[in-house]
């Protein structure tokens, strides 16, 4: 109660303290923790499930290009031993290599040697040491050398100089021989020859035989 010229006013409770109380704000509803956690996803989560991805497209990329690598690997060492070089024993089988050109030295020798009172002799071995086309040919020049070495007195002595080996498989080789032959005929002076030949052998019966013979 307050007195206002001379007219007593009076006031309640209630008017001051509405006058004395601010309005009350508008107020916003707050996100739960759990509600902002599900709205708002872990900065580092979409990053990182790229990255997951890109390393994996990486890991792939180094695989096939191993593999393509490996198996161009392969088939270059294939083909490297596959090569006619390597698979030519000539040139990495020394012992081998000896024995065939031992076996067609002392086959040439004996075949391409005679004497008049001789030439069965040379006819029975050229038919243990040549087959094939080798034996056929002989054959048939045999004949007339062996008449020859009668009529004339005729004696051939060959020395092979040089047998190469240019090629040699597990049953067949290739030579090259050279040769020097002596001619002798009764009463007059020896003459030599030289000759070249180009020889075709095959491993028969664990030996060389001598199939194909070509004059160079």
């Amino acid at each position: 109660m307050r007195r206002q010229g001379g007219a007593t006013a009076v006031t309640t409770g209630t008017e001051d303290r509405t006058s004395e109380e601010p309005a009350a704000a508008d107020t916003v509803d707050e996100p739960t923790a759990e509600e902002a956690e599900a709205e708002d996803p872990a900065p580092d989560e979409a990053p990182s499930a790229a990255g997951g991805r890109r390393l994996r497209l990486v890991v792939w990329t180094l695989v096939v290009a191993l593999l393509l690598a490996g198996g161009g690997l392969f088939v270059m060492g294939r083909q490297l031993r596959d090569t006619p070089a390597t698979s030519n024993a000539a040139l990495t089988d020394s012992e081998s290599t000896t024995r065939v050109a031992g076996d067609v030295t002392n086959a040439l020798g004996k075949v391409f040697s005679y004497s008049p009172s001789a030439t069965a002799v040379t006819k029975e071995s050229a038919k243990q040491l040549l087959a094939g086309k080798a034996l056929q040919q002989y054959a048939a020049l045999f004949g007339q050398v062996e008449k020859q070495a009668a009529d004339q007195k005729l004696t051939l002595t060959t020395h092979v100089v040089r047998a190469g080996v240019t090629r040699l498989t597990d049953d067949s080789a290739h030579l090259l021989v050279f040769l020097d032959q002596v001619y002798e005929r009764r009463g007059k002076t020896a003459s030599t020859a030289a000759a070249q030949l180009s020889v075709t052998a095959q491993l028969r019966d664990g030996r060389w035989t001598i199939v194909e013979i070509t004059s160079r």
